[in-house]
Formats: structure tokens, C-alpha cells, sequence
């Protein structure tokens, strides 16, 4: 069956950076765009960023554009989140997930969680002010 596993989250103060990593298995990882989602306490998860399944483009959600950076590992069979410039307000529960659809070519649906179908239990990062 399809797995994710993140990993990497924890406490920082403002201004620090994480890394975060999402391994997964079951499916052929690089024929899928990877997402990273986030939640936070009484919130609904929101769109972080997306990588399509080629790596060549990458998505942002306007407030972590410029501080976070998605990227990917094919031979890992890895997604990874690079945060810096952590903010308090980037406090939450961070997911990752797969697309539903292989080789996916539509762009409106990626900031959606219902464009994806396989997620991870989740990793939580706690920023510090």
C-alpha cells in the first residue's frame, strides 16, 4: 500500500529553519506532484507548496513565498520542505501528500486537499517567538 512518512519537524525560535522530509512508498514516486500541507490548532489544512512530478515547477502559498523551498529526491523516493525564516505564525501540524493523478498537468487543483489522496500522519512544528 501507498506510505508517507515525514519526518523533521520540532521546536525552533523565530528566524530559525527546518527541514522537513516525506519518504514514501507503494507507488511509482516520480510520475506524481507532492504537496506539503499544514494545519494548525482550530484551522482548516492549507496549501504550503507543490512540486509537479517532473521536479521543473514548484507552487507557494503567498506567505511562505521566499522562505520555504520544496524540492524533490526521485532515486530517494523523498519530498522535502526547507523552511527559513520561521515565523510563529507558521506553528502547525505540516502533511504531505500525493496527487491522485499521475503526471497531472492541472495547476488550479494543486492548492486543493481533495486533489490529493494519500497523506501522511503529519510532523509538528513549533515556532518559538
Amino acid at each position: 500500500q501507498v506510505q508517507l512518512v515525514e519526518s523533521g519537524g520540532g521546536l525552533v525560535q523565530a528566524g530559525g529553519s527546518l527541514r522537513l522530509s516525506c519518504a514514501t512508498s507503494g507507488r511509482t514516486f516520480n510520475r506524481y506532484t507532492m504537496g506539503w500541507f499544514r494545519q494548525a490548532p482550530g484551522n482548516k489544512r492549507e496549501f504550503v507548496a507543490a512540486i509537479n512530478w517532473s521536479g521543473r515547477t514548484t507552487y507557494y502559498a503567498d506567505s511562505v513565498k521566499g522562505r520555504f523551498t520544496i524540492s524533490r529526491d526521485d532515486a530517494r523516493n523523498t519530498v522535502y520542505l526547507q523552511m527559513n525564516g520561521l515565523k510563529p505564525e507558521d506553528t502547525a501540524v505540516y502533511y504531505c501528500a500525493t496527487d491522485s493523478i499521475p503526471f497531472s498537468t492541472v495547476v488550479a487543483n494543486l492548492r486543493s486537499v481533495t486533489e490529493y489522496d494519500y497523506w501522511g500522519q503529519g510532523t509538528q512544528v513549533t515556532v518559538s517567538s
